[in-house]
């Protein structure tokens, strides 16, 4: 069998104008890649609706859906916590503007069903299913039988609040975990490999996992996925070897330019949220990073890599250093050598199994 490889970025919001150029210092590598997958995190829409439940992120242009095609991604995962911001108008438009472009997605539609039907890729003989869940809330962003939304996994809360990214996600129902093992299960039936992206995790906090993240993560390969990505925290995490299958738990910032991120600016929610950010979470952004205004550590950034050889999976990552004002680059030998020796220090610090790497010129391999 011919070897396939995946690429994965994390988190996408293109919210400047000329986003090839945005694009374009990951693009080489996206390249590369028989199947390139990210996560688009916002929508692609110029509907002004705007969705209670969670700070609205503002709707991108739907033309700069072609530029994530023109940039080599083949798919997108849908499923995030503001794929809904603009309401179920502009989850159709995001959609219409994907199917246009002829990128694959999945995790968000007009009804739950339509969420949570896998995209299914053919690569050199091989069928490939993606899988997209949001864990993190708000459930108002959820699909349902009747209402357009995003496919999830409930996550209960610790203090027993409302749903939300800010609340303390704690555990995964044993039910939530039969459904998520029934669609692995379908999905399983339908392709040779399947891959499940969860929107998970702490937000601006390098290293830590939530308490739930590794028992979901777990169960997904214990149901039959192959390999697991996760991303929302906009900072990288650790990656974990489970059953010989790759678990990347957070893939950081695909590409994210936005000015919504930025206290000083008109729509009050969001200029309150970025003031609040640096209260909760404790960091100062770098000025510099007007587009991208994130922890500074995030700086060191990540697509996820997997090489499929007759059913065995050698995995690591492209490393990425983010340069201001939010422009992602394909790391130099030096940056790469700091970002390798940043991903095993995050991994041990997460309380993951420690992991040793090598880096190829292009690419570093977890051994």
């Amino acid at each position: 069998m011919k070897p396939i490889d995946f690429i994965f970025a994390g988190d996408l919001v293109l919210d400047e104008p000329d986003p090839d150029h945005w694009l374009s210092g990951i693009a080489p590598a996206l390249h590369t890649a028989d199947v390139a997958i990210a996560h688009l995190e916002v929508p692609h829409t110029l509907s002004s609706g705007e969705m209670k439940g969670d700070v609205p992120a503002p709707g991108s242009n739907p033309e700069y859906i072609g530029a994530i095609r023109r940039a080599g991604i083949h798919a997108v995962t849908l499923a995030g916590n503001h794929i809904a911001d603009c309401g179920a108008q502009g989850i159709a438009d995001t959609i219409a503007a994907l199917e246009s472009s002829q990128i694959q997605f999945t995790g968000a539609g007009a009804t739950i069903l339509e969420a949570n039907k896998p995209a299914i890729l053919q690569r050199a003989g091989t069928s490939i299913a993606l899988l997209s869940f949001n864990c993190v809330g708000p459930e108002t962003a959820w699909a349902s039988e009747t209402k357009a939304g995003c496919a999830y996994v409930r996550v209960e809360t610790a203090k027993g609040e409302p749903i939300a990214p800010a609340a303390s996600l704690d555990r995964v129902t044993p039910e939530a975990l039969r459904t998520l093992a029934d669609h692995i299960a379908l999905a399983k039936r339908l392709a040779d490999i399947v891959i499940v992206a969860f929107h998970k995790g702490i937000v601006h906090t390098p290293a830590k996992l939530a308490p739930y993240e590794r028992a979901l993560t777990h169960a997904a390969i214990d149901a039959g996925c192959d390999i697991v990505i996760g991303h929302h925290a906009h900072i990288v995490r650790g990656i974990e070897r489970y059953k010989n299958k790759p678990i990347f738990h957070g893939l950081g910032n695909g590409c994210v330019v936005t000015r919504a991120l930025s206290p000083d600016q008109a729509h009050p929610a969001r200029a309150a949220w970025a003031r609040k950010r640096k209260e909760l979470f404790g960091f100062e952004p770098d000025p510099a990073f007007y587009l991208a205004p994130f922890h500074p550590e995030a700086v060191n950034a990540m697509l996820g890599r997997v090489r499929l050889h007759d059913k065995q999976m050698q995995f690591g990552f492209v490393p990425v250093h983010v340069e201001a004002p939010g422009r992602p680059v394909l790391a130099t030998a030096t940056q790469a050598t700091a970002i390798a020796s940043y991903i095993e220090n995050i991994t041990l610090q997460a309380g993951l199994p420690q992991i040793t790497t090598t880096f190829d010129g292009e690419c570093v391999w977890i051994q």
